[in-house]
């Protein structure tokens, strides 16, 4: 049977009003949909149409119609991550979920509160001091909740404004909080320790033990149903070894040992696992079942060809059955990725999160390192939640490869730039899904391609004149983002420079630098002169170029002179019409940041630079734009990001956006603001600018001009991190924001963009 549904994802918020007019914008999310991790599939009991689903790349979402379309919860509420599971209570506007904001510039993880429903959410008390690891709810109450940190379990019976510490971990592998089950006083809970009880409505609670439990085995997972006068747990267990607190699901796929379930009153547990698979390559993660069912309950996990399985039971655990058939997609209508589609089962691999609506076991979704899917009848039939329904793939046929797909808005993976072959033909920078290609100007997007098999493409440039794409490409992913910026992380990376003479149809190595290659440039003073960044530390990392790069795979490449100061991690590469060649390089870590970034100017070609840095920029750059009014092409915008650790103090303070109008000569920071990554003028009005952060959204100034502009955060783009902001070259009143973890967005400015007017600035 189908899941029914309808629906498109198109959704309009508005800006606050600051010291001026900034515009009404209404945004689309638009890609192939899915490709990265998600977790923690949730039900709304009271609406079971309703459902969140948290991404590791910051987002919860949101589906109030079953998946057929996403919203992101605005990162300004709640930022989602692998345990923000909502947690939903006796009242449909009481809601809890774990936030992991940044706070002071670091990631804390904390319990928080939502009053209407999941719209906005406040933090609450935290007794784990910003180390919250699973936050759990009775379902039953709308107060009583119970939290973990590393080594203690907290309960609160007032919504979280106090906590009292009832149980400390037994060893020094923590405390892992597999599930609870909530029966008025009584509250039984999962431990690795064993089943923690209270009977006094958490006042107190005993480790009643593991009985039946062998020696070795601790569990990850655990569930529990009442029904008459029967209450029934189940619980999987993983090798004592290898469970700790904050294992991750994909880390306990080689530790599964058993199922088990136990009905209160009885002993010790019973393991439970007649026709479930056998063999260590196949494992299982997770248990669930809905809370008023004692026959039914699933497991989850990974087969040994690394795709997703879930089994069902219906007599409580004494037999399983399959209930997920991916061969030829059995009773799956899928996306773009299943048997034999653009992608494989296994690129989505076991299951990173298993939800079953706590009043109903017949809707049931899980998770993966890709994708989300989700049946309404117990598991006899799936489908797909992450594109457009219309374009969904029909069960028991291969998923056809390159078919386009229209966005559902559950857009989940790194886009680093577009590019326009023209209205038509454009292409996206992905990492992970590789990149995707568009022709029809952005309305759908898919994999029909060839050439092009590297886990990352950086950026695209196409040549003004012969339309030749070149693309810079690696196999390593999130290059110069906080966690990819030592040697160790970046050295060993591969990457190549390809072209494309049909649109991004087909693409053939230029050449292989056998090194991570983040950016190309083209000279709008040499037709035929492309310029490369090659990142490595030891000699080839630096600025490359090619004087015949209509040669393709023949043509011929040279190093340029490195920059004073650098270290093999450059960033962009800018060339001016006068020849001038720009470029900033990143960051660079080793116990702490060396000064090896900056800003870089070169008039003979690259034989010599001229270190043309503000102070604050010797450690962690990024974009640098130059502004398309200044027919000079003096004025420059750099973005600085705040450095970590390190002794320097400019190092931790010194992120915002940067302004030149003298080539680099001297700087003014414009805006103040903990990580800056990139921003774009407008074509067309020299005093409107959009800028992008790392977790602090887009920004928007309409007075550019002025020495110092106002800026205003623009709220009604939901996602902490865009990445770059791309005016429309060929529709007018149109932006682009790709991003590092939501995949692209559309925003139409319906509204007057400024009410200001100044002189654009000049400069020498």
């Amino acid at each position: 049977m189908r899941v029914a549904r309808v629906g498109t994802f198109v959704y309009t918020l508005f800006l606050t009003s600051g010291a001026f007019a900034a515009p009404t914008i209404t945004w689309q999310s638009v890609g192939v949909g899915g490709g990265g991790s998600l977790f923690s599939p949730s039900f709304n009991p009271h609406n079971l149409n309703e459902l969140f689903t948290a991404c590791d790349m910051s987002e919860l979402f949101r589906s109030t119609n079953l998946g057929v379309t996403w919203q992101t919860v605005p990162f300004q509420e709640i930022v989602g991550n692998r345990g923000s599971c909502v947690q939903f209570t006796s009242d449909p506007n009481i809601l809890y979920s774990l936030d992991y904001s940044l706070e002071d510039s670091s990631n804390v993880t904390r319990p928080s509160r939502s009053a209407d429903g999941g719209t906005t959410w406040t933090r609450v008390t935290d007794p784990t001091g910003g180390e919250s690891y699973t936050l759990l709810a009775d379902p039953a109450s709308t107060t009583r909740l119970l939290l973990s940190d590393y080594s203690a379990l907290y309960f609160s019976n007032d919504s979280g404004a106090t906590w009292t510490t009832k149980y400390t971990a037994a060893t020094g592998s923590g405390l892992v909080l597999a599930g609870a089950f909530w029966d008025g006083a009584t509250i039984h809970v999962g431990t690795n320790d064993g089943l923690l009880v209270s009977t006094n409505s958490g006042t107190t609670f005993t480790n009643s033990g593991s009985n039946g439990i062998p020696a070795g085995q601790n569990m990850i997972s655990f569930c529990g149903a009442k029904e008459g006068g029967t209450t029934r747990f189940f619980a999987l267990t993983g090798a004592t070894a290898d469970v700790f607190a904050g294992v991750q699901p994909e880390g306990l796929f080689g530790t599964y040992q058993t199922v088990y379930s136990k009905d209160v009153g009885q002993p010790s547990w019973t393991q439970r696992t007649t026709n479930l698979p056998t063999g260590s390559d196949n494992s299982f993660v997770f248990i669930a079942c809905a809370q008023n069912d004692i026959d039914i309950a699933y497991v989850s996990g990974q087969r040994s060809d690394e795709s997703p399985m879930i089994y069902k039971t219906t007599n409580g655990a004494s037999t399983w059955s399959s209930v997920l058939n991916v061969t030829l997609n059995g009773n799956v209508q899928t996306g773009w990725a299943g048997h034999q589609g653009d992608r494989q089962w296994s690129y989505g691999a076991g299951t990173l999160g298993l939800g079953v609506a706590s009043n109903d076991s017949t809707h049931v979704a899980f998770t993966d390192l890709g994708f989300c899917h989700l049946s309404t009848d117990g598991g006899a039939n799936w489908t797909q939640t992450y594109v457009n329904p219309a374009d969904e793939n029909p069960a028991g046929a291969a998923t056809p490869k390159g078919k386009a797909y229209h966005s559902n808005g559950l857009e989940v993976t790194s886009n680093w730039a577009l590019a326009w072959f023209d209205a038509n033909n454009m292409w996206a920078s992905f990492s992970d899904i590789q990149g995707t290609r568009s022709t029809d100007g952005g309305a759908t997007w898919s994999f029909n391609y060839t050439g092009h098999t590297l886990n990352t493409s950086y950026k695209v440039v196409v040549h003004p004149t012969t339309g030749v794409g070149y693309m810079a490409a690696s196999n390593t992913h999130d290059v110069y983002e906080t966690t990819y910026l030592t040697d160790g992380a970046l050295n060993g990376g591969t990457g190549v420079v390809r072209f494309s003479t049909d649109d991004g149809a087909t693409w053939q190595v230029m050449r292989n630098f056998g090194h991570i290659v983040y950016d190309v440039a083209l000279d709008p003073t040499a037709t035929d002169r492309l310029y490369a960044a090659v990142v490595h530390s030891g000699a080839d990392g630096g600025i490359w170029v090619t004087n015949n790069a209509s040669a393709g795979a023949s043509s011929t490449w040279t190093q340029l002179t490195d920059p004073p100061r650098t270290e093999g991690h450059p960033y962009c590469i800018r060339v001016l019409n006068d020849g001038t060649i720009v470029t900033t390089f990143s960051g660079r870590r080793t116990s702490s940041f060396t000064q090896s970034s900056g800003v870089f100017v070169s008039t003979d070609g690259g034989s010599t630079w001229a270190d043309r840095s503000h102070a604050n920029m010797t450690y962690y750059v990024k974009d640098l734009v130059v502004d398309p009014h200044d027919v000079a092409q003096n004025t420059w915008y750099v973005g600085v990001w705040s450095g970590y650790g390190g002794p320097f103090a400019t190092n931790n303070e010194a992120g915002g956006l940067y302004r030149t109008t003298n080539r680099g000569v001297s700087w003014s920071r414009i805006q103040q603001v903990h990580r800056v990554t990139s921003c774009a003028v407008s074509p067309t009005n020299a005093n409107e600018l959009f800028f992008t952060t790392e977790s602090e959204g887009l920004w928007y100034t309409s007075n550019l001009g002025s020495p110092t502009p106002t800026f205003e955060q623009i709220t009604s783009y939901p996602f902490g991190t865009p990445y770059r902001v791309y005016y429309d070259p060929f529709v007018s009143g149109r932006i682009w924001v790709t991003s590092f973890g939501h995949g692209t967005k559309i925003g139409t400015i319906s509204a007057p963009s400024s009410v200001t007017a100044w002189v654009a600035l000049g400069g020498m």
